[in-house]
């Protein structure tokens, strides 16, 4: 089977497999692409918590995201772990060097575990400088509460905030809202003057590491095939779920999820 795109990752590593470049890369894959990635940091992890975080410096991440464009462009890009203000600039400059068009931003701040993966100066910057640059950006709750200084309880609180990050200058912005006490998961697209909501079944399971990089990385990949951001969001959301319920309960902590599963979708969705 030939690839049907080529997709670009900024992300860091997981050893355990579960998230970062590793799922970006197993996601792309199975949904048919071809990923290319640019490393940004290397993680000591397992389910149950980061160990160490090593950073890769930040000229090297910028000549791999140009060396690897200039030779194979890509359709479309998935940022993921960018950890430092250096490392936000040079991929900023990088970003326009190699003038890419599809970005899809997960504005990754917390590990599964708890350990905290930006610093203050580092959400500022990307608050005032990356969002503006990108296709979409997509925060959990944590994340958008973060970037927006505010409370998110509720559904009407997680479209609040999106039209908050709108003003920030985000052009598009999709809410994950697996942090709500509901059993209904509620994920919010804010897109032009538009809004949609994906409702599915939320699934108890404490098996979730790793959802928001394949959720992103599966975004990118449906809309670098040329997918709308409304039908690539839809797509991404149904295929992170199957993966969630069909998941291989590894590890004694947050286990992955399960990036081979197979989803039917409805081809009546526009």
């Amino acid at each position: 089977m030939k690839p049907k795109s080529k997709v670009l990752v900024i992300a860091g590593s997981d050893s355990s497999g579960g998230a970062g470049i590793q799922a970006d890369i197993k996601t792309i894959t199975s949904l048919g692409s071809y990923a290319m990635t640019a490393v940004t940091a290397i993680t000591s992890q397992n389910t149950q918590g980061v160990k160490s975080i090593f950073s890769v410096p930040a000229a090297d991440i910028s000549k791999q995201i140009e060396f690897t464009s200039k030779d194979i462009k890509p359709d479309a890009i998935k940022i993921g772990m960018l950890h430092s203000k250096g490392i936000i600039k040079s991929v900023l400059k990088s970003l326009k060097k190699i003038n890419a068009k599809k970005i899809i931003l997960d504005p990754v701040m917390v590990a599964k575990g708890g350990t905290r993966l930006i610093n203050t100066q580092s959400i500022k910057i990307l608050k005032l400088n990356l969002i503006k640059k990108v296709s979409l950006i997509t925060p959990n709750i944590p994340e958008a509460e973060i970037l927006t200084n505010t409370k998110i309880n509720t559904l009407e609180d997680m479209i609040k905030s999106g039209k908050i990050l709108l003003m920030l200058g985000a052009k598009n912005v999709l809410i994950k809202g697996g942090h709500l006490k509901s059993n209904i998961m509620q994920d919010v697209l804010l897109y032009g003057k538009k809004i949609s909501i994906f409702r599915n079944k939320k699934i108890k399971t404490k098996n979730t590491h790793g959802t928001g990089c394949t959720l992103s990385s599966a975004i990118a990949t449906y809309y670098s095939c040329g997918k709308t951001l409304n039908t690539s969001c839809y797509m991404a959301i149904k295929y992170v779920n199957h993966a969630i319920k069909t998941g291989p309960n590894y590890g004694k902590g947050h286990g992955p999820i399960n990036h081979l599963n197979i989803i039917n979708i409805d081809k009546n969705f526009k």
